[in-house]
């Protein structure tokens, strides 16, 4: 057994023995699980793709004359201003003011909030607009200025839903295409796509949450984060293997972070024809060892991880809980899996070459001294589902 207090101090020591998820299988083959977990004090996690439930908090300061700011558009994307006279969010996945141009379905959604705070930890130049209803204290009616991430008091990034633990494999048995948040879906079983990093995926490697909970360190786009909440749609109570690892979408995080410390290579825009526009983040989250079981879970390999295979043509727009089948990450990774007795294409949306860049930046951080793990303040739950929006026609 270990504690958190004696692995950090290897960690300030600059003894610890860091491993990333990728290393440490072919480790745990070599020593055993035993002296492996002895050995090994933190196993890095990470992840790279689109995280929709993404967005800011910027706080502009006040102009003189003040503004209490009623409506904002930054670069002609709307931010939620119903906040405060000059804090705004900025979410993801709303788009620019008539974009796209021509609404003929599919839509090519060229920009949005993903691009937006793609551009802001870029250090680019942005346009920020916004009106105001005047009152006495805040007696400008409207502004049009200039400004970069350097010239907000804050940017923080507060994001209520990340790092889904699993989630679906996308398929399309209709005759014509479809165009989803996983991409374009060609007919009749012509391909597939998923969207998770497998044996990195931070949530992954901690199937029941013993070590990632409310208060965690993380590493969120090269800033120190940490998670604040379960986050939104967390549903643990799901079908699981025998290793306890989920078979299809269960555990999310609520993730936040200071937007002046990240890194613009781990911070992406992401346009999807037909749906929108969404934000691709990069995360990695520390696993103490503190026991041969946590390093076991941490251990765990792509062939042993299973995902549902799922239907965007009816079954998953009408809710029926039908899945076609269960593939493995192996499979997956692999670039074909066999669906209703068919060979079939598959494509990621999710980068398993930055998440292993993460990972390994995170260890060599932590193997530096310059990144402490920190305990959990509360766990995360395992016993809740997650309920439907209930179409009514009145009032109770």
């Amino acid at each position: 057994m270990k504690t958190y207090a004696e692995i950090n101090a290897r960690i300030e020591s600059g003894k610890a023995v860091v491993l990333t998820a990728d290393e440490i299988i072919d480790y745990v083959d070599r020593k055993g699980l035993e002296a492996a977990a002895a050995e090994v004090d933190v196993v890095t996690t990470a992840t790279f793709g689109p995280m929709c439930s993404s967005g800011c908090f910027l706080n502009f300061g006040h102009s003189k004359p003040r503004i209490r700011m009623s409506e904002a558009w930054i670069d002609d994307v709307l931010v939620y201003a119903g906040i405060a006279a000059v804090d705004m969010y900025l979410g993801a996945t709303e788009l620019r003011y008539n974009d796209p141009a021509n609404m003929n379905y599919p839509g090519e959604f060229s920009f949005g909030g993903g691009h937006v705070i793609e551009n802001l930890v870029a250090g680019k130049t942005l346009q920020l607009f916004a009106l105001s209803y005047g009152t006495d204290e805040y007696p400008r009616r409207e502004v049009r200025t200039y400004f970069t991430l350097d010239d907000l008091n804050q940017a923080i990034m507060v994001n209520p839903r990340n790092c889904y633990q699993n989630y679906n494999v996308a398929v399309n048995t209709s005759d014509r295409p479809l165009y989803t948040y996983l991409g374009k879906l060609d007919p009749r079983l012509r391909n597939a796509t998923y969207c998770s990093a497998g044996q990195l995926s931070p949530l992954l490697n901690d199937p029941l949450y013993e070590t990632i909970g409310i208060g965690t360190s993380v590493w969120l786009a090269g800033a120190p984060g940490l998670v604040y909440a379960e986050g939104t749609q967390h549903c643990p109570t799901c079908r699981r293997g025998d290793n306890d690892v989920p078979m299809e979408g269960a555990g999310t995080l609520a993730l936040t972070a200071d937007m002046k410390q990240m890194k613009p290579d781990f911070v992406r825009g992401v346009s999807l024809m037909g749906y929108g526009v969404s934000l691709a983040i990069g995360v990695g989250i520390p696993i103490p060892i503190l026991n041969p079981q946590i390093l076991k879970r941490a251990a765990v390999r792509d062939r042993d991880i299973y995902a549902p295979v799922v239907d965007y043509s009816t079954d998953y727009p009408e809710r029926t809980g039908k899945v076609l089948g269960h593939v493995n990450y192996e499979q997956l990774k692999s670039g074909q899996i066999e669906v209703n007795g068919k060979k079939i294409d598959v494509g990621s949306l999710s980068s398993y070459a930055k998440a292993l860049e993460i990972a390994h930046l995170l260890r060599d951080q932590i193997a530096r001294g310059e990144f402490l793990l920190s305990p959990p303040i509360r766990r995360l739950p395992l016993q809740q589902t997650m309920k439907p929006l209930k179409i009514t026609e009145k009032a109770k």
